[in-house]
């Protein structure tokens, strides 16, 4: 009887050991709380796909619209580094040349978030953000949480006269 006793005992311990035996954790789905992630690739990368897209803000997508203006333009890409700050609050706006802020702000980031849809009309082959007249914008980040915008306006030529900046 005690052998039964000693062998049932030690069953137990087992069966509560394996309970509490660590797991990896399972991959947790996106929930509407959890839409700071995810867009699909521009264009022309291919690092991703388009499976990958767990969120996109809509604060671009007025961007270039035939009833806006350049300067309200310029508000809107104010606005998406804003929103970029508030979700890397530690790490400054993206860095790099147009391309490069461009891809980040379309999703490649950590969080996997566009602040600016990947496929948006602004965003021309070369993967850069345009202005309303396709030249590409000028980032120049004056901080880490400052950033310049400047477009070369009508005469499509930066650096002259009709240049439209927008400085923070």
């Amino acid at each position: 009887m005690k052998r039964l006793t000693t062998a049932a005992l030690l069953l137990v311990v087992g069966f509560l050991a394996w309970l509490a035996w660590p797991r990896a954790p399972e991959p947790v789905a996106a929930t509407p709380s959890r839409q700071r992630a995810a867009a699909a690739p521009i264009e022309n990368r291919t690092s991703k796909t388009e499976n990958s897209i767990e969120g996109v803000s809509p604060i671009a997508d007025p961007l270039n619209a035939p009833a806006g203006t350049i300067r309200r333009d310029l508000e809107i890409l104010n606005e998406v580094f804003a929103a970029w700050q508030t979700n890397f609050p530690h790490e400054g706006n993206p860095v790099g040349e147009n391309a490069e802020i461009t891809a980040a702000l379309a999703g490649e980031n950590k969080l996997r978030f566009a602040f600016v849809a990947p496929h948006h009309p602004a965003i021309n082959a070369r993967g850069e953000l345009c202005d309303r007249w396709g030249t590409p914008f000028f980032f120049h980040a004056l901080s880490g949480t400052r950033m310049e915008i400047r477009s070369a306006g009508p005469d499509r030529k930066m650096w002259t006269g009709d240049d439209v900046v927008r400085s923070p």
